[in-house]
């Protein structure tokens, strides 16, 4: 798929400027194609999947750090390349994972002050059906959409619970919402 140049400018620039949109639409544009890198890679869709969730999560982190005369393409898929690196080494440097302070102390930010498509769509199903519907999705995904939408967690509870980083919750958060609004629009037929 195609995309022209000038929108894609101008979806990042808006990403710099914090728009939850402009999230979206880089998250929904390149997902397969991190996802994609990284099957190959890794020979996991579990692997894979992680990766690519961190990887977003860093890229929206630093988006202010890329640079246009880059493809964002490239760039992000380096970004999930050296992510997978990185786990690669951690795996042969120790047998338990070691997580690192600096990126639990910052404070990671992607504003979500709108209601989306998809948020109307959870709160407008009828419960029984949405319940179905959740149960369709990897148990991930499940998990953060009942801490966030039935126990009404905060981002920030939801890290915790979970002890993942705030920014792979979110990503995590957003692609739960994507692909759920996939089984509701496949069902529906919309």
């Amino acid at each position: 798929m195609e995309i022209e140049p000038n929108l894609l400018q101008q979806q990042i620039e808006k990403a710099k400027k914090g728009k939850q949109a402009a999230f979206n639409y880089l998250l929904d544009r390149f997902w397969n194609d991190v996802y994609s890198f990284q099957l190959k890679r890794t020979q996991n869709e579990s692997d894979a999947e992680d990766i690519t969730i961190q990887a977003f999560s860093r890229a929206f982190d630093k988006i202010d750090t890329f640079d246009p005369q880059y493809t964002f393409k490239t760039w992000i898929i380096t970004i999930s390349k050296n992510i997978h690196v990185d786990l690669v080494r951690k795996k042969k440097a120790s047998i338990r994972s070691q997580t690192t302070d600096e990126e639990d102390d910052r404070v990671h930010r992607i504003p979500d002050d709108a209601p989306t498509i998809e948020d109307t769509l959870i709160t407008e199903q009828n419960l029984a059906q949405l319940l179905r519907d959740i149960k369709k999705l990897k148990t991930p995904y499940q998990e953060v959409i009942n801490l966030r939408y039935f126990q009404e967690m905060s981002y920030k509870e939801i890290s915790a619970h979970l002890q993942e980083p705030m920014n792979n919750v979110k990503v995590k958060l957003l692609r739960a919402k994507k692909l759920l609004a996939e089984v509701i629009e496949k069902r529906t037929g919309n």
